[in-house]
């Protein structure tokens, strides 16, 4: 009898022991009311810029630029009707991808972005390009894309040559020009192009969506 007694009392410690190490708060270690952690803040970058001056820049560019490009325009087609272009987007879709894409080829070269550069351009009066794309907004305005490095001391926009590498745009490109692809102009469309057929990756980014008015967000 006095055998079981001390037996059961030795199952009722155990347990009560149990009981209490269950019931214990979180170790000194472990943080209460644990929370995961919060992403920290982005700062503005130093270019934004307010509503006042977009609206401004906006009106600047239709008052100093749009006159010129339609009446430009009327002289050299004066059968069609021409509005020019006020914006290029890209889907932020787009941009992100493009934004992994150039970051992987320039890791995989052994390159850092420096920084992009838009260049403004001008689709020509044609339906085609050399590489037969087709031109979704000839003779208006637009921009494109290009990703620079440092090499030498010096920032140069670049590309991906065959070997691997990323070399400057400058030296493929140089002083050699496609020349205008207009309606009867044709004084260099067909000889310079061959310049650029190599096995080559570019990095330049075009193809938005280009709208005239009403279409903008200041008008």
């Amino acid at each position: 009898m006095k055998n079981n007694r001390k037996v059961a009392l030795a199952f009722l410690s155990i347990f009560l022991l149990f009981l209490g190490a269950c019931q214990e708060g979180p170790k000194k270690d472990e943080p209460r009311n644990s929370e995961p952690p919060q992403e920290e803040k982005v700062s503005p970058p130093e270019g934004i810029i307010s509503l006042e001056e977009s609206k401004s820049l906006y009106d600047n560019y239709t008052k100093n630029r749009v006159d010129m490009i339609q009446q430009y325009e009327a002289e050299r087609s004066p059968d069609e009707a021409f509005i020019p272009a006020r914006l290029t987007a890209f889907t932020y879709a787009d941009i992100k991808q493009y934004m992994a894409y150039v970051e992987q080829e320039a890791k995989e070269a052994g390159v850092k972005i420096e920084s992009l550069r838009f260049y403004f351009a001008n689709y020509p009066d044609q339906e085609r390009f050399p590489d037969g794309k087709k031109i979704v907004h000839p003779r208006q305005n637009s921009i494109f894309v290009v990703p620079t490095t440092m090499m030498d001391g010096e920032e140069y926009g670049f590309y991906i040559d065959a070997d691997g590498k990323a070399k400057p745009i400058k030296n493929l490109v140089g002083e050699s020009s496609i020349g205008s692809m207009d309606k009867g102009n044709t004084s260099k469309a067909s000889m310079v192009p061959t310049l650029f057929q190599k096995d080559v990756t570019s990095l330049n980014l075009n193809h938005g969506n280009s709208n005239p008015p009403p279409f903008t967000d200041f008008q």
